[in-house]
C-alpha cells in the first residue's frame, strides 16, 4: 500500500536542492524515514555545545534563527526560511554543535536521519559539495530562485550545472601578513596592530609560524588584567597555528574555524607550519566572500529598511553580474538570477512605500512589471515599465482609490529611480494615472488598443504583452491576461498589424553586408543593438507565440524554445533564434558593464573580428525569422 505521507514529502523535497539530485528510489527511501515535527514559536532546536543529534533539519514551513551567544549576548548569524537546511554538523563533524537554532514562528520541520542520508553523500559529489556550502553559510546554492525552485540542470547543453555554481570557491585570503617575534611585548604588538589596522598578528620563528595573537586575545587576556601589558607575546599566543594551503575553499575554511573554535587561519606555502606564512583568512573575509552570493543578496534585500541600503545592495548585484559575464555563464542562468534579484528589489520598494502611506490599500491591487523585466531580460539598469491594476470600485469611491494608488506608484517609481532604474521616456509607468487603473478600465483600454491597431497602439500592446506580477493579487493579473488573449482572438486584423510591426526593422546589414550605423546625433557611427537586433528578434517571438495562444511564457529565448517544440519543421531555425537572443543579450550586457550605461549602442571598433562575425550570424537568423513572418502573414511585398 502506498504511503501517502511519504509521497507528499517526496513531492515537496524534489523542488529543492540537493534533493532534486537524488534518484526517485533514493528520494522515496528518505521520505519514508523522515520524521515530521511541529514546533511553536520560540523553541530551541539545539544549542551550542549540545551533542549532535542523529538527524539534520529541513524547514518545510516557518522561520528559524541561527545564532551564537557571545558574552551573554545573542548574535544572529542567519535566518532560515522555507526550503533551507540547517543543523548539518552531524553529517560531517559528528561531535557538538557550534551554533544554536530556535524557531521564530510556528514551524513544520522534516528531521532527516543521518544514517539514511550519509551513504547518498558518499555516492554523489554534487550533494556533498552543496551540503558543505550550506554548512558553511546556512544558505541555498547559487542556482536556486527565491521561490525555492531549482534552475533545471538540463538547461545547460552539458546537462549539468556550470562548474561555477556547484564547485566550492577558493578563499580570497589577505596577502598582507603582519608578523612579529615571540619576544615582542604585548604593548608593542598592540601598537603594531593599531598602526597597521589589522585584527591579528602571526608570531614567527625563523620565518615559520609558531603562533597567532588576535585582538580578542588582547581583550580577554590583557584588558581583563590576567596578563601584564609588558608580557612577551609567546605567553599569550595561540599555538600551534592552524595552517592551510592557498587553495583552501570557503567551505573548508568555515569548517576549520568551527572545528577549532577560532576566527583566523594562517595560509602557508604547503598548508603546514613547516613552510613560510604567506597570508591570513579571517572570519570577516569569509563573510565578505559570500557578499555576492545571490541568496545572501536576496536576504539582504528582504531585510532592508531604507532605499539607501537597497542602493548598496544594487552595487553588489551589478558586481555579481560582472562576475557572471567574466565567467561566461549561460545567459539562461544569468537572466533568471538577475530577474529574481530585480523582482525582490521591486517588492521591497513597494513594501517600503506602502509603509509610508497614510493608510492601508483601500482594495486589492497588483503591480505589473512590463517590458524587459516582464520578460526576465532586464540585466542592466534600463528604464522602468510598469503598471497597477486594482479591484473595480463604486463610482463614489473610485477617485480616492485611484489617487491612492497613483500616489503609491509615484513613490515606488521614485525609489526605483534612486536605485538606477531610469524613468520611462514614454511615461509607461504606474505613476502615470493612465497606467494605474481598475481591472475593468484596463480591459476596456486594451480592447480599444486592439480595435484601433495604429502604430502607437501596437507599441503599447507590445509593452503590455510582456508582463509579470511583482506584487499583489494574482487573480487580477490572470483575469486581465485572459481578456487579452480572448480579445486578440476576436480581432485577426490586429495580429496582421502586429506582424507588420515585427518586420519594420529589417536586417541591420547594408548592401555590402556592412553594419548599418547611426548617421547623426549623440551616437553617430555607433550600432544600435536594441533597435536593429534585439527589438526585431523579440517582436518576432512575441508574435509567433501569440499565434499559438501560449500563455505564461514571456522570456524571448524560452518562447523560441517552445516554438521549436510546437513547430518541428522549423525547429532548427527557432533554436538558432533562441541562441541568437542569448548572444545579443550578452553583447548588450557586456557593453553596458564596460561603458557603465544601458548597453544599447556599440562602438564596433571595440569588437574583435570574431565578435563581429558572431553578430552577423545572429542577423542572418533574424532575417530568416522575418521571412517566415512575411510568408505566414502574407506580407511578402510589404517592404
Amino acid at each position: 500500500m502506498k504511503n501517502t505521507i511519504a509521497v507528499r514529502i517526496a513531492d515537496f523535497l524534489k523542488s529543492y536542492p540537493p534533493f532534486q539530485l537524488l534518484s526517485p528510489a533514493e528520494l522515496d527511501r528518505i521520505s519514508r524515514e523522515i520524521t515530521v515535527q511541529y514546533n511553536i514559536k520560540g523553541e530551541i532546536l539545539f544549542s551550542e555545545g549540545d551533542p549532535c543529534l542523529d538527524y539534520f533539519f529541513f524547514l518545510q514551513q516557518g522561520a528559524v534563527e541561527i545564532f551564537q551567544t557571545n558574552d551573554s549576548a545573542s548574535i544572529t548569524l542567519d535566518r532560515c526560511d522555507e526550503g533551507d537546511l540547517f543543523g548539518l554538523r552531524p553529517l560531517f563533524a559528528g561531535d557538538r554543535y557550534q551554533i544554536s537554532a530556535r524557531t521564530l514562528e510556528e514551524c513544520i520541520l522534516y528531521l532527516i536521519p543521518i544514517e539514511v542520508f550519509s551513504p547518498m553523500i558518499g555516492s554523489n559529489t554534487k550533494i556533498r559539495e552543496y551540503l558543505l556550502q550550506s554548512l558553511a553559510s546556512n544558505t541555498h546554492s547559487h542556482f536556486v530562485t527565491t521561490s525555492g525552485k531549482s534552475a533545471d540542470p538540463a538547461d545547460h547543453p552539458s546537462s549539468s550545472l556550470p562548474p561555477d555554481l556547484h564547485e566550492l570557491k577558493t578563499v580570497n585570503y589577505s596577502k598582507r601578513l603582519i608578523s612579529c617575534e615571540k619576544s615582542t611585548t604585548v604593548k608593542s604588538l598592540a601598537e603594531l596592530m593599531n598602526t597597521e589596522k589589522v585584527g591579528s598578528v602571526v608570531i614567527v620563528e625563523d620565518e615559520l609560524p609558531i603562533g597567532i595573537v588576535t585582538d580578542k586575545d588582547i581583550r580577554v587576556k590583557i584588558a581583563s588584567g590576567s596578563w601584564d601589558i609588558h608580557t612577551a607575546v609567546k605567553d599569550i599566543m595561540n599555538s600551534p597555528v592552524i595552517c592551510y594551503p592557498p587553495a583552501i575553499t570557503v567551505a573548508q575554511a568555515h569548517l576549520a574555524m568551527m572545528k577549532h573554535g577560532i576566527s583566523h587561519l594562517c595560509i602557508t606555502q604547503d598548508g603546514t607550519p613547516n613552510t613560510r606564512a604567506i597570508g591570513m583568512v579571517s572570519e570577516h573575509d569569509l563573510i565578505v566572500s559570500q557578499g555576492n552570493n545571490p541568496y545572501f543578496l536576496i536576504k539582504a534585500i528582504t531585510r532592508a529598511t531604507k532605499t539607501k541600503q537597497l542602493k548598496k545592495i544594487r552595487r553588489k548585484v551589478m558586481h555579481l553580474l560582472e562576475q557572471y559575464m567574466e565567467s561566461n555563464l549561460p545567459m539562461t542562468h544569468v537572466s533568471r538570477i538577475l530577474f529574481e534579484l530585480n523582482d525582490a528589489t521591486i517588492k521591497k520598494c513597494i513594501e517600503l512605500s506602502l509603509a509610508k502611506m497614510p493608510a492601508a490599500p483601500p482594495c486589492e491591487f497588483a503591480w505589473m512589471s512590463l517590458g524587459s523585466q516582464g520578460r526576465k531580460e532586464q540585466l542592466l539598469h534600463t528604464d522602468q515599465d510598469n503598471a497597477i491594476v486594482f479591484e473595480d470600485q463604486p463610482l463614489e469611491t473610485y477617485k480616492d482609490t485611484h489617487e491612492y494608488f497613483v500616489t503609491l506608484a509615484k513613490a515606488v517609481n521614485k525609489r526605483l529611480l534612486k536605485l538606477g532604474f531610469d524613468y520611462c521616456p514614454a511615461d509607461m509607468m504606474a505613476g502615470n494615472p493612465k497606467w494605474c487603473m481598475s481591472e475593468t478600465q484596463w480591459k476596456e483600454q486594451f480592447t480599444s488598443w486592439v480595435q484601433q491597431p495604429n502604430e502607437d497602439n501596437i507599441l503599447l500592446c507590445q509593452v503590455f504583452f510582456d508582463y509579470d506580477i511583482s506584487y499583489g493579487t494574482l487573480s487580477l493579473v490572470n483575469s486581465l491576461g485572459e481578456h487579452i488573449f480572448k480579445t486578440i482572438k476576436n480581432y485577426p486584423l490586429f495580429i496582421s498589424n502586429l506582424a507588420k510591426s515585427a518586420i519594420q526593422n529589417p536586417s541591420p546589414l547594408g548592401f555590402f553586408r556592412q553594419f548599418l550605423l547611426e548617421s547623426n546625433g549623440e551616437h553617430k557611427d555607433q550600432f544600435d543593438l536594441k533597435k536593429r537586433a534585439l527589438i526585431p528578434i523579440t517582436d518576432a517571438a512575441r508574435l509567433l507565440i501569440l499565434n499559438h495562444e501560449v500563455k505564461n511564457i514571456n522570456n524571448t529565448f524560452e518562447r523560441y524554445d517552445k516554438l521549436a517544440e510546437l513547430e518541428p519543421n522549423n525547429r532548427d531555425l527557432f533554436l538558432s533564434a533562441s541562441y541568437a537572443t542569448k548572444v545579443l543579450l550578452k553583447f548588450r550586457t557586456r557593453q553596458g558593464l564596460m561603458n557603465n550605461d544601458n548597453g544599447r549602442y556599440i562602438d564596433l571598433k571595440s569588437l574583435s573580428k570574431e565578435e563581429k562575425i558572431k553578430l552577423k550570424r545572429c542577423f542572418n537568423t533574424i532575417s530568416d525569422i522575418q521571412d517566415i513572418i512575411k510568408l505566414r502573414y502574407k506580407l511578402v511585398n510589404f517592404l
